[in-house]
């Protein structure tokens, strides 16, 4: 008995240490749980005790990890049925979709097998960001963009236009990790929707629910960031692992273990699960992606959901103070703040990429070797980089100025080895390419983009950050022309 109080011990001082935040607070293990909150709503006469839920969130990251594997899928020439099955994740509700992604993997067994099973009736492209993309040609609107992207990838060869250097897979799934969860949230649920006047809390969110119009606002909120409930129990490292369903881990039963908070052997999609926006802030505090500097963006960002959800609870189902209105908008400038952040990170990172293989590229080209792998690389690096610079556009806030330099220094497509690039796309749809800058220049604009991101978002893991003077690097990749140029 004196050994099982001690791993008891343990256990409760790891919580602890997990749930140690930025401002030295600690989150007691009874409350470290976005779970069950209670039914205030007055006039609600079910038998529903919980008044969380964020099912249709969870449906959507389902539906996006779904789609960005059948974007994959492609075997170089037309294929209208695998797009019309991308389309069904993407655009239509239709019933009986199998969830493609995430599957069972070894020990980490997943609940759910269907997307009904999590929620009904849900789509991508109705929450898609319906502003127009200034990062590719021709104004579409963000849906506009992952149909067209999504009409490419249905007759490209497993997704990648070798060509024209697309990888559809990557740019779609990083842009509607903008388009779709950081927009929802940052510019819905956390902006409008915390007016007096909109989703009251003393009103159901609609008729005969068991929650409140603000409880279900937040919640649905807190389902975007794709984190289990029980993320303030564990580090940042076993959230990127419970990700990675145990390829990552010691032994790929621990991943099951991280996740499986209610013990029955299973991985719960709808509260256990990591999906995309988590994943990416817990492998910048983790360290996951390389040499990083200490960040908190995930436990940050789930803490600011927590607390703003026991504030609303505590309001007992009547209409919100202006101080608690407040209160819950500095919660959500925090979440937002910190968001933005985790995409500004991850364009920083494959900038990072992107320089690193058009340097190898460089040398194998010089020596007149074979270029496909690191070529393969390349276009994936850059579709992560384009994917992540365009979702980072997707926010409240106008980035102007900084938009059009991001867009600028990346371009609409990569430059290729033949120093050939993208320009436009046709009223057919089909891409104009146009003799681009020289390879160092393009590399130079790697290293702009870098200190464009650091210096306007504040970013601090700097992954894959490039070193060096930029004056001197602009000597040696030869091209000191474009050294003052933005």
């Amino acid at each position: 008995s004196g050994l099982s109080l001690s791993v008891g011990l343990l256990a409760v001082v790891g919580i602890v240490a997990a749930c140690v935040g930025d401002a030295g607070k600690v989150a007691n293990a009874s409350d470290a749980v976005y779970g069950k909150f209670p039914v205030t709503e007055k006039s609600y006469s079910g038998s529903k005790t919980n008044s969380v839920s964020y099912t249709g969130q969870i449906a959507r990251h389902v539906l996006h990890d779904s789609l960005k594997k059948l974007a994959g899928k492609g075997n170089g020439k037309p294929n209208p049925g695998l797009k019309a099955q991308m389309l069904s994740y993407f655009k239509t509700k239709d019933k009986g979709r199998a969830i493609v992604a995430p599957k069972t993997k070894g020990p980490f067994v997943v609940s759910q097998t269907g997307v009904d099973q999590i929620s009904k009736g849900k789509n991508l492209s109705g929450k898609t960001y319906k502003g127009t993309i200034s990062g590719m040609p021709n104004n579409m609107t963000g849906g506009e963009l992952l149909e067209f992207w999504i009409d490419k990838a249905s007759s490209a060869n497993k997704g990648v236009d070798a060509a024209n250097g697309y990888n559809y897979p990557q740019l779609i799934s990083k842009f509607i990790m903008g388009a779709v969860f950081y927009n929802q949230v940052v510019d819905n649920y956390l902006d409008e929707k915390l007016s007096a006047e909109t989703k009251p809390n003393d009103k159901p969110y609609k008729k005969g629910a068991a929650y409140t119009g603000k409880e279900h606002s937040w919640d649905e909120g807190f389902g975007y960031f794709g984190t289990p409930a029980h993320t303030l129990k564990l580090t940042a490292r076993q959230i990127y692992e419970i990700a990675k369903q145990g390829s990552k881990s010691k032994k790929p039963s621990d991943a099951l273990g991280f996740a499986d908070y209610n013990k029955d052997g299973k991985v719960d999609l709808y509260k256990e699960m990591v999906f995309a926006p988590a994943y990416y802030a817990a492998g910048f505090d983790a360290g996951s992606y390389g040499k990083s500097n200490m960040t908190d963006y995930l436990h940050t960002i789930t803490r600011n959901f927590l607390d703003g959800r026991k504030l609303i609870a505590n309001a007992k189902g009547k209409k919100l103070s202006d101080a608690q209105r407040s209160q819950l908008r500095k919660h959500a400038a925090v979440i937002g703040s910190n968001w933005e952040k985790t995409l500004a990170e991850a364009t920083h990172k494959y900038a990072g990429s992107v320089y690193s293989d058009m340097t190898k590229l460089k040398t194998i080209l010089e020596a007149k070797g074979d270029t496909s792998k690191v070529l393969k690389n390349y276009i994936k690096h850059w579709g992560e980089l384009k994917g992540f610079s365009l979702a980072l556009q997707t926010g409240k806030n106008n980035l102007g100025e900084t938009a059009t330099k991001m867009n600028r220094l990346i371009g609409f497509g990569p430059l290729m080895p033949n120093l050939s690039q993208v320009t436009d796309i046709d009223s057919k749809g089909n891409y104009v390419r146009d003799q681009g800058q020289s390879w160092g220049e393009y590399m130079l604009h790697m290293v702009k983009l870098q200190r464009l991101l650091v210096g306007k978002f504040g970013i601090k893991a700097q992954n894959k950050k490039i070193t060096g003077d930029i004056a001197d690097l602009a000597k040696q990749l030869g091209s000191g022309k474009s050294a003052e140029n933005d």
